[in-house]
């Protein structure tokens, strides 16, 4: 073999590599998402089953969060949004971070008389809205691992806008869901053709301090917010309790939701998730039935989520800005669907799948727990329809076609 012969062999062996290299981490990639936190200095934390294909990554410094997911390795698609411009900057807002993140812990509520999020006597305006840093910009340390979880704790003091205080200790510990584990959740085996990732997260606050929490002097509630990526083919759907009475949705957030993008009927709710319009929906305890899905026809992606719900009538914190006849009020389960503002800026655009717990009304070391559990599910449509019908009684043919 020639000497040239060979540096033609060595220059096209290198532009393989190169080539291969650029395919691992192409943007919407789990591979990119991973290298773009290694390269901004962002410590990641990963989980991942024994064949390497369902990966967790999870970020200590922003509260434990889990930042994204991914069903088929490097090469494959990442599940949540990642606010790549603001990591990036390196800037910290003194009033809200969104870097994103596949699922985040966060406390209610966000508005009225009891509200962690606005000063007492503050008019309850964008302007005067602040994130508390210990749900914002605090690590959170990690005080325990294993091969397929993560446990992270963290203690924090707030002020609600009646002026109550809190010493609030935080535990969240996340785990990965092996196929197995989520074969029984969805009580159908999954077929090799389905590729899954799934995780369940235990999130704990406790009354640190030596005062009951009261409804007199407002209470807090766990507040767990998934961001995903919207597509003009994405459409979440939240089942709902026909024979209980009351309101079935709340829809109002940000203005009344239009009839062509929330569809409410025969026991769904259907909001179509395509990142152009602000909105935002919720289901309230009497109606909740603690699960909820989204599909992706065009990336053949379904999402599953669910929360636990307590046994019996309970109270859960109404998040709505400004006066509020009940604070009490509030959902278990929200939706929302990004969109310009009035000066037509957009913070992503992504979309949340949102869940809380009861409010906390807690003696001095009693704690509330809350679970979350959130599986990705990828294959053909067929498999993922007896799925659905299994999960939800509808055809997942009835979803895909509800905004067309």
């Amino acid at each position: 073999m020639s000497h040239y012969t060979k540096m033609i062999m060595t220059l096209m062996c290198i532009i393989s590599l190169c080539s291969c290299a650029k395919k691992n981490n192409e943007m919407g990639t789990y591979g990119y998402d991973k290298s773009f936190f290694e390269k901004n200095g962002i410590q990641c934390l990963e989980l991942e089953s024994q064949d390497g294909l369902a990966r967790i990554l999870v970020a200590p410094g922003y509260q434990g969060r889990v930042m994204t997911t991914t069903a088929t390795g490097d090469k494959g698609g990442s599940f949540g949004w990642i606010n790549y411009k603001l990591i990036e900057s390196k800037k910290i807002n003194p009033q809200f971070n969104p870097v994103g993140g596949e699922e985040r812990f966060w406390m209610g509520p966000e508005g009225g008389p009891f509200s962690i999020y606005f000063k007492p006597k503050q008019e309850q305006i964008y302007e005067n809205w602040k994130v508390p840093s210990s749900i914002d910009t605090e690590k959170y340390d990690l005080v325990s691992s294993s091969k397929n979880s993560l446990k992270f704790k963290k203690e924090a003091s707030l002020t609600n806008a009646s002026g109550t205080k809190f010493k609030v200790g935080i535990e969240r510990t996340i785990s990965l869901l092996s196929k197995d584990q989520i074969s029984k959740m969805l009580h159908i085996e999954l077929s090799n053709a389905i590729k899954s990732v799934g995780y369940q997260t235990d999130n704990k606050i406790v009354n640190k301090g030596d005062q009951a929490w009261t409804k007199e002097g407002g209470l807090l509630s766990i507040w767990l917010l998934g961001m995903f990526n919207p597509t003009p083919t994405t459409t979440v759907f939240i089942p709902y309790d026909t024979n209980a009475e009351g309101t079935i949705v709340h829809d109002d957030y940000f203005g009344k939701v239009p009839s062509d993008r929330l569809i409410v009927e025969n026991g769904m709710a259907f909001f179509k998730i395509d990142g152009t319009y602000r909105s935002k929906i919720g289901i309230p305890s009497e109606r909740c039935k603690g699960i909820c899905g989204s599909y992706d026809s065009q990336k053949k992606v379904l999402t599953l989520l669910w929360c636990s719900i307590p046994s019996g009538t309970q109270s859960y914190v109404n998040s709505k800005w400004g006066e509020q006849s009940n604070p009490f009020d509030g959902d278990v389960i929200n939706a929302y669907n990004d969109g310009p503002v009035e000066d037509g800026s957009i913070m992503g655009p992504f979309y949340e799948i949102e869940t809380s717990s009861p409010a906390a009304a807690l003696a001095p070391g009693q704690y509330m727990q809350h679970l979350q559990s959130v599986v990705h599910l990828c294959g053909e449509e067929s498999e993922l329809s007896a799925i659905v019908h299994e999960l939800f009684n509808i055809d997942l043919k009835d979803i895909v076609v509800k905004f067309q």
